[in-house]
């Protein structure tokens, strides 16, 4: 497996009829597994609580130091699995949310969630059960030779019969 360290990427996820967008530019590892599939391996930044509101008000200041401490303590990894035809996508993070995303390109895909276990279920050492949505992929393009360059992904995310959103999914690698 040949390894390459990039740049940069830029991971970018917005929904055609949701007010969420969301935008992450880290440095990335870049696996070639062979000639058409690469694992892209990056560091998500962490997931704040809502209550930093107040970020740059003074007496915020001490409080927050201590919660960026305790925020770096644990890092996400995204985990990109890219070949010309499919695309699976991991997040996984310490006790937070974690995901996998699956698609290909016309096909219904799956999505899973796996939320963070609350403090008797982790007492038990059960696992959660994922809750488990459908995807279909309506436009995967991966372009780039040899190496990819960019990865675009339009998709519908669906709960059952009811569409839960129409989103893109765009990554650009800079080498």
């Amino acid at each position: 497996m040949i390894t390459h360290h990039c740049k940069s990427v830029s991971v970018s996820l917005m929904s055609a009829d949701l007010p969420i967008w969301s935008v992450v530019e880290t440095p990335v590892t870049l696996h070639q597994k062979d000639r058409n599939r690469f694992h892209i391996v990056l560091t998500a930044p962490p997931v704040t609580d809502c209550e930093m509101t107040n970020f740059f008000s003074p007496e915020s200041i001490g409080s927050q130091e201590q919660s960026n401490a305790d925020v770096n303590t644990s890092r996400r990894i995204l985990w990109f699995e890219i070949s010309p035809k499919r695309v699976v996508m991991t997040m996984q993070g310490n006790a937070q949310m974690s995901y996998r995303h699956i698609w290909q390109q016309g096909v219904s895909g799956t999505t899973y969630y796996w939320l963070p276990n609350d403090l008797e279920q982790q007492n038990s050492q059960q696992p959660n059960k994922p809750i488990r949505l459908r995807n279909f992929t309506r436009h995967l393009t991966v372009s780039g030779h040899p190496l990819p360059e960019n990865l675009s992904i339009e998709y519908e995310l669906w709960v059952g019969d009811l569409l839960v959103g129409s989103y893109v999914l765009n990554l650009n690698i800079k080498h």
